[in-house]
């Protein structure tokens, strides 16, 4: 999910479309938070780890 979103945020930069921008960057903090609560053991929709 974070890649996704880094590629969406780089797409969106390059050509222009803040809706891309914006969506990246929301991805990349959802896959922040749900990398930290699963590295800290906490299940995360019902999963214990997301790869």
């Amino acid at each position: 999910m974070i890649i996704l979103g880094i590629i969406l945020a780089i797409v969106g930069v390059i050509i222009s479309v803040p809706i891309l921008l914006y969506v990246g960057i929301a991805l990349i903090l959802v896959g922040a938070v749900m990398e930290i609560m699963g590295s800290m053991g906490h299940a995360v929709g019902g999963r214990r780890h997301y790869y």
